[in-house]
């Protein structure tokens, strides 16, 4: 019971930390987007969005250890095994150094491809090879020296790598939206966003030294305590075909639609996901501080107890997912047009392919939370038919329908395989109960998503004659009251005929 309520406090702690600091940046997010495609110009950020998804290739030789390493130590955190504790973190620092030289070496040698990967562009190569190192080396300062960080996640103490890491973000923002309106300089932009990233590092160690006094690690052991772990290798080798899917589906998007389309259109994409990538956020704030509590759940044994939260924690989803998918679709081009202007728009047939996709990835969030709980990673051969079915859709796509294709190629792709075949893996692995426990709830939720939309949309339509919103207040006006239509007309709906619903608010309140 202690352990359960120290898994919850912990699990609430960082969602109330990680709300605070998402509500501090959302406002600054926008407003600072804003000033940066004036000043900068959009090329300039779609440069730096295609350098960092090109160094988050690089990223796929971390092979997943972080992930198998943070399953790993959930079991000697619940027993309070400090002396493990410091054996798997000190394999991890060995591990993250050796990864952290082959970044270096690879991105050396990536490096001498930039010209080609950027033949045509109006940025002299000087300016293009300076970001690129500096988002390198604020990448290998994970590796060489923030590896640490993940005995934080593991334990449930994300908050402080939130609190520490979102105040030295608004700080640099706030620094480079200034630097950017008086000066307008590329130069002084990249080179704040360097320096933070080094300063970061400094005091997020210090803060790990202070949370954990009795964590002294030694590197020169990691590669004999390797051998002492075998289970990390497996799980590595599993993970590291996970990491190219993910890395397939979320990074290569904005290299497609600049090989497609144009450098300008990756902007443009990038400011419809900036918005959802903020909502995601809001998500993760809210419903990411559990996962190491599911992982600490799974290793109490209950097995009853874990489906149980399985289903909580799923039902709040499809029912955020619902709302994000409704209000979006309503509401993003007017918000766009207001925010930035309507030559930024992207069309609807674009935004809807991109809503489904989104609709996909927040309704099956939280089976994956489970999955790694397990430490379920066998299916590799699942990650790869994924990954190729993406590629060649995407590819496809690209050609035939441009940026429509390709997104519609990662929606067709996430659900063939998180959407249809880890259910399955889930419920027989797992929690060895038949699948078709899921479907029939799967069924259920989506019908009462479709059935919210549905009259959302009839109730929408009648509060339209008496909301005008051709000027950004009037546009407010009618957003809130949209949204506060559809909460509310959705929660009813779930609160009657969903049991966990039910559960969950009333764990909620107590």
């Amino acid at each position: 019971m202690v352990e359960t309520d120290s898994r919850v406090k912990k699990s609430l702690l960082n969602a109330r930390v990680n709300l605070i600091f998402y509500f501090l940046t959302l406002l600054l997010s926008f407003f600072s987007r804003k000033i940066f495609l004036d000043t900068l110009g959009a090329d300039f950020i779609g440069l730096t969005g295609t350098l960092y998804n090109l160094l988050a290739s690089l990223n796929l030789a971390e092979l997943g250890i972080a992930t198998a390493i943070s399953y790993v130590l959930y079991k000697p955190l619940f027993d309070h095994d400090e002396p493990k504790i410091i054996e798997i973190v000190s394999v991890l620092g060995y591990l993250y150094r050796w990864i952290g030289l082959i970044i270096l070496v690879a991105g050396i040698i990536l490096s001498a491809f930039l010209p080609l990967i950027y033949p045509d562009t109006k940025f002299d190569y000087a300016l293009i090879y300076f970001a690129y190192y500096s988002f390198l080396a604020s990448s290998l300062i994970g590796y060489f020296i923030n590896y640490r960080q993940n005995l934080l996640a593991a334990d449930q103490r994300n908050y402080v790598v939130a609190a520490y890491f979102q105040t030295s973000n608004i700080v640099k923002i706030l620094i480079q939206m200034t630097s950017a309106y008086y000066t307008g300089s590329y130069w002084i932009w990249v080179s704040i966003e360097l320096i933070f990233g080094i300063g970061y590092s400094f005091i997020l160690n210090w803060k790990i030294d202070q949370t954990y006094p009795w964590l002294k690690i030694e590197l020169r052991e990691g590669r004999r305590l390797f051998r002492k772990y075998p289970e990390v290798a497996r799980l590595t080798k599993q993970l590291f075909v996970h990491q190219i899917n993910g890395f397939a589906q979320f990074q290569t998007t904005p290299l497609f639609i600049y090989a497609f389309v144009s450098l300008r259109i990756v902007a443009y994409y990038g400011n419809y996901t900036l918005i959802t990538d903020k909502m995601f956020q809001l998500l993760n704030a809210m419903l990411s501080s559990t996962s190491a509590g599911v992982g600490n759940l799974i290793a109490e044994g209950n097995r009853e107890k874990t489906e149980s939260v399985f289903w909580e924690l799923t039902g709040v989803r499809f029912w955020i997912g619902g709302i994000l998918f409704f209000v979006f679709f309503l509401l993003m081009d007017g918000f766009i047009s207001f925010w930035l202007g309507s030559e930024f728009l992207l069309s609807k047939a674009i935004l809807l392919i991109l809503l489904v996709k989104i609709y996909i990835q927040i309704t099956t969030d939280s089976m994956g939370q489970f999955i790694y709980g397990y430490g379920l990673f066998a299916d590799v051969w699942a990650s790869v038919v994924q990954t190729v079915v993406f590629l060649v859709c995407a590819g496809v796509g690209g050609c035939v329908w441009g940026v429509s294709g390709i997104i519609a190629a990662s929606a067709i792709s996430t659900f063939a395989i998180v959407g249809v075949w880890r259910p399955y893996y889930l419920y027989s692995r797992g929690f060895k109960l038949p699948v078709m426990n899921y479907w029939k709830k799967w069924v259920v939720f989506n019908v009462l998503n479709a059935s919210s939309m549905l009259m959302g949309y009839c109730v929408v339509a009648l509060l339209t004659r008496f909301f005008p919103h051709s000027t950004f207040l009037e546009w407010t006006v009618y957003a809130v009251t949209t949204s506060f239509v559809y909460i509310v007309i959705s929660f009813v709906m779930f609160y009657l005929f969903i049991d966990s619903t039910r559960m969950l608010l009333k764990r909620f309140v107590r």
